[in-house]
């Protein structure tokens, strides 16, 4: 899979896939040129430009001079989706450690140099770091922690430490792998994760569920820190509710669900489960405090998404 000549290769490599967010992309690359990295560290950039109509590629020709002696490589990848746009970032990479960020992130000026360092004094195959939300506008009273992981936003001072279960794996704004990982376990699933302006997760935890069961090490690192730009669209509940049933219908359309007791391709126990979530949501209303009531509704979206999901692989009109 990665079959680059060790001997050409550099320290490390940074890879950002981005789908038409040239504004956002200019001030991630104004950030990342201005990590403090020793002369003795090798590194790069690439910008997997996943098939944008915007100015994309302008952002980033124009970008490179921001760089000085680090090489910051634009590639297009037209297979849409964000799966497809890392694996093309990882054919292209010449590092032997392998950094994900996103296009709406600025890294801390020590983001590369903590994430090596740790890396190599914890000698463990993958990581992930603190992830701090830059607000557009001021989130909401039922907005708490618990929302966080919809938003990739992980504020975890705690560590370092190891993780144990993929529920836990961090998240794609602010990752890293050695090589050699990929080369065991393969490359992301791309039935997995966003496509275009679909809301999709899960391929991250995936790779890291397949890194955890081959016996590697996976870190967090609370010192590796980014800030993750929040718009103002994603702190509404809309933007939670598409992003739970777009996701749970992409789990169902990737995984499957279990169950030999179907109608119309979707078994049977969904529907008094999904019953049990409206009622459910529907007595939170009243009873609980806001972040416990829409939590509960968001379980309901998450059931529909699986319905329709399977309904769509049933009928023959999978997205």
């Amino acid at each position: 899979i990665m079959s680059d000549n060790p001997e050409t290769r550099i320290d490390a490599t940074v890879i950002i896939c981005t789908y038409n967010r040239a504004a956002s992309l200019k001030q991630t690359l104004a950030c990342l040129s201005r990590q403090d990295v020793p002369d003795s560290v090798s590194w790069e950039v690439i910008v997997v430009d996943n098939n944008s109509s915007d100015d994309t590629r302008r952002v980033t020709e124009e970008a490179a001079s921001l760089f000085a002696e680090t090489p910051l490589l634009y590639e297009f990848e037209r297979a849409q989706g964000l799966s497809h746009a890392r694996n093309y970032g990882l054919g292209k990479a010449t590092g032997g450690i392998l950094l994900f960020t996103d296009d709406d992130v600025c890294p801390e000026p020590d983001w590369l140099s903590t994430t090596l360092d740790s890396m190599r004094q914890h000698q463990c195959d993958a990581c992930g770091g603190y992830i701090a939300p830059t607000w557009e506008a001021e989130p909401p009273a039922w907005l708490t922690e618990r929302f966080y992981g919809f938003l990739a936003v992980r504020t975890d001072e705690t560590g370092p430490k190891k993780i144990l279960s993929a529920d836990d794996a961090p998240y794609g704004a602010n990752m890293a792998f050695r090589r050699s990982a990929f080369d065991q376990v393969g490359l992301f699933d791309t039935t997995r994760g966003r496509t275009g302006n679909t809301l999709a997760s899960g391929e991250d935890g995936e790779m890291f569920a397949r890194i955890l069961s081959a016996g590697m090490q996976v870190m967090y690192f609370p010192g590796s820190r980014v800030r993750h730009r929040v718009e103002a669209f994603r702190v509404r509940r809309a933007y939670f509710r598409r992003w739970r049933f777009q996701n749970s219908r992409n789990l169902a359309q990737s995984r499957g669900v279990p169950g030999t007791r179907r109608l119309m391709g979707i078994p049977l126990y969904l529907f008094p489960q999904l019953l049990r979530a409206v009622f459910r949501a529907a007595v939170a209303r009243i009873t609980q405090p806001a972040d416990e009531a829409f939590h509960r509704e968001i379980i309901v979206w998450h059931f529909l998404g699986l319905i329709v999901g399977l309904h769509d692989i049933y009928s023959g009109e999978k997205t």
